[in-house]
């Protein structure tokens, strides 16, 4: 089994998924932008061979290099988890005739327009939205969908370049900084808690399902610095709350044509208790999701899904086991990390349940914590009670901080 793999080292839980692919038996061959002297020693030992391209996200000079390299040499499957390397390997799959989800497939999980037309015409709740290339268009757009509406790129990924925007002022205040954005989504605001639906998929069915709460709404978290984000893995899938929102991912997982591999939803719960389509990609979730997942079943999800991906098989045991908190810090001040407290006092309070704490340490630089949505470093707690978890995650906000000047 010979596989491409887009991007092996950057975004770093890439490398994760490499290593699952070597595991289950597979050699990799790696493309990316990052120069072969920089590449992670992490990643080396995973890889076959390596193509470094000067922009990974230059489709058309990237197809043509790749084949250039590859001339005279045979490979089985062509992969990725990185949202803007999709569509290449997609299209890499087209040019060679081989195995795996179409252009016409993948766009629909890309295309966040697209998406939605076609879960509307399978009666799937999604929100009212348009797209929209003009400042014009997304006035008219406006006056049509109401406010609050949400603003966002339509091949976005995370809340980048993405605005909750309450009235006509605050869309002509937003619509400037949309400038590098060639279209966009402009789509009624759902008001309610935002939770994920992610999976494995074999053969177009989930062998893996997770549900994970934001705290607080990803949107909010991105425009106030003090705030500690978290997210929060259910163990119970079963309960009334949630299953509705697992009944609606399965839905649309089969109106978009899913077939293997990983995806990431995230949905809405009103008030009233309904669940509400919000966006989807094939591809694993960032920021630590995946490790959240094997923190939850006691799993390696990043090597079932290079099995699933090359030999259609699954063999981990998806039993959830814990609810699983990720705690995201950000220092204040800027500059140089100087001290953090309360870290010992909430580590002797957790005790076992604590299962990784990264931390940065003083002397390193604070990073923009626009930028990185694990800033500054994070911990992860689990514990099969969801009112324990919760209340050492929100001890993990409240208590440890991270100063820096």
């Amino acid at each position: 089994m010979r596989v491409l793999f887009l991007s092996p080292a950057y975004p770093a839980e890439m490398i994760g998924f490499v290593r699952g692919l070597a595991e289950v038996g597979a050699g990799v061959w790696g493309v990316g932008d990052t120069p072969r002297e920089e590449l992670p020693a992490s990643v080396k030992p995973y890889l076959v061979d390596y193509l470094h391209v000067p922009r990974i996200l230059d489709e058309g000079d990237v197809m043509n290099r790749v084949s250039d390299w590859l001339r005279g040499m045979h490979v089985d499957r062509v992969l990725t988890n990185w949202e803007p390397t999709v569509m290449l390997a997609a299209r890499l799959r087209e040019r060679w005739g081989m195995p795996g989800m179409s252009v016409d497939t993948v766009r629909a999980f890309r295309d966040k327009e697209l998406m939605k037309e076609r879960l509307r015409a399978k009666g799937i709740r999604v929100p009212r939205s348009r797209r929209v290339r003009t400042a014009a268009e997304a006035r008219a757009a406006a006056e049509e969908i109401g406010y609050p509406l949400v603003l966002k790129p339509i091949a976005g990924a995370g809340c980048a370049d993405t605005y909750a925007v309450a009235s006509a002022q605050e869309l002509e205040a937003a619509l400037p900084r949309m400038g590098g954005v060639s279209e966009a989504s402009c789509e009624e605001f759902i008001e309610g808690e935002e939770l994920t639906f992610d999976t494995i998929c074999l053969r177009g069915q989930p062998v893996m399902e997770n549900v994970s709460l934001y705290v607080p709404k990803p949107l909010e978290a991105s425009k106030t610095e003090w705030i500690s984000p978290m997210s929060i893995s259910v163990r119970d899938l079963s309960q009334p709350q949630i299953a509705t929102g697992v009944a609606l991912g399965r839905a649309v997982l089969e109106a978009l044509g899913m077939q293997d591999g990983f995806t990431h939803m995230e949905w809405y719960r009103t008030p009233s208790g309904e669940a509400v389509f919000g966006e989807i990609a094939c591809r694993a979730g960032g920021a630590g999701l995946v490790d959240q997942m094997n923190y939850t079943c006691d799993a390696d999800f990043y090597r079932e899904w290079a099995r699933v991906s090359c030999w259609g098989h699954f063999e981990a045991d998806a039993t959830r086991k814990y609810n699983v908190a990720m705690i995201f810090k950000r220092a204040r001040g800027w500059g140089h990390i100087t001290r953090i407290e309360g870290l010992h006092e909430w580590l002797r309070m957790c005790g076992p349940s604590v299962v990784e704490e990264r931390l940065s340490r003083p002397g390193t630089p604070r990073r923009d914590w626009k930028q990185s949505q694990k800033a500054d470093g994070y911990l992860i707690v689990r514990h099969p009670d969801w009112d324990e978890t919760m209340r050492m995650a929100m001890a993990a906000a409240a208590n440890v901080q991270i100063h820096a000047q």
